[in-house]
């Protein structure tokens, strides 16, 4: 076994964070977390400590980091809303960069987006990408890990995709459909941080799962999985805004946004490179048929109740 390490995971009572602090746990290290959700129920309460992720407050945030010997960073917003913006969490992220590099941490592993660019014409790719450059810059060993979908255990995507399919009449796709994913599971994922955790070389790794299918052949696998029959149709996207902003009115959620469409439909949730993960989505969605999509996962209600336990939706 390596030698055990020090390290601070950003959200460990949230998603991606909760899997990789379960497996760097299982490997011997030792593990922290900066959260704004000190509260939450987790698996990982009591066996891990916490700190808030204070980004207004320089000092506080410098000792949370202090001692720690990497840094694992899965903070990052999904669209810009009236409780949180882009320009916030990429403000907020470069603050825990400048933190990270004052407390003496020695690797950070970040975790980024498929195709990110500063040119781009999305803000969520656009920022990814600024964050990308700012820790090139900041002279600090890292590993930049680059997912485009992830699934399992408490996603939202990949559930609430099956949720409309169990609820809706008819399924609508974005245009013809035929723009790519590659999902990846999401312990395939905290299988990579924590190989990195470990490295010291800089790196950046697109973080894919085996499996590449257009988003009408994903829809129809998720369909095909929970053996329900609905059509599958092609529909403009300011059609299918509409219907997100019904389902919505519902939900009390956001359940997608028009960059998301255009992401989405211009293939940037997919790359060329070689399959990082293992797990395949079609046989994952087979074996988790009698539980997918039989609740919805709202990221509003999640981030507004912090005290929640993912996966109770």
């Amino acid at each position: 076994m390596s030698q055990p390490l020090s390290c601070a995971v950003t959200g460990a009572f949230g998603y991606s964070g909760r899997y990789i602090a379960e497996r760097l746990l299982a490997g011997g290290h030792t593990v922290r977390t900066l959260t704004n959700s000190p509260g939450r129920h987790s698996p990982l309460a009591g066996r891990v400590a916490v700190h808030p992720l204070a980004f207004g407050d320089a000092s506080a945030l410098k000792a949370a980091l202090t001692g720690a010997d990497v840094l694992v960073n899965t903070y990052w917003v999904r669209f810009n809303h009236r409780e949180f913006t882009f320009a916030h969490a990429i403000e907020n992220s470069l603050r825990l960069f400048d933190a990270a590099k004052a407390a003496g941490v020695r690797r950070i592993v970040h975790v980024s987006i498929t195709n990110p660019s500063e040119s781009s014409p999305f803000e969520y790719f656009r920022g990814k990408a600024r964050l990308e450059r700012a820790l090139g810059d900041l002279g600090l060993s890292h590993a930049i890990l680059r997912p485009a979908v992830l699934f399992g255990g408490e996603d939202i995507l990949i559930n609430n995709i099956a949720w409309m399919l169990r609820h809706l009449p008819a399924f609508g796709v974005f245009g013809n459909g035929q723009y790519q994913l590659q999902p990846i599971h999401v312990e395939d994922l905290a299988a990579l941080a924590v190989e990195q955790v470990a490295a010291s070389a800089d790196v950046t790794l697109d973080a894919i799962g085996p499996e590449t299918f257009t988003y009408r052949q994903l829809v129809q696998t998720i369909a095909d999985a929970i053996g329900v029959h609905k059509r599958i149709i092609s529909v403009a996207p300011w059609q299918g805004l509409i219907t997100a902003k019904a389902v919505e009115r519902i939900t009390g959620d956001v359940l997608i946004t028009r960059d998301e469409i255009g992401g989405l439909m211009a293939g940037l949730l997919a790359t060329y490179s070689p399959p990082t993960g293992t797990t395949r989505l079609s046989e994952w969605a087979r074996a988790n048929a009698d539980t997918l999509g039989r609740h919805y996962a709202s990221e509003l209600g999640r981030r507004r109740d912090r005290e929640r336990a993912y996966g109770a939706d």
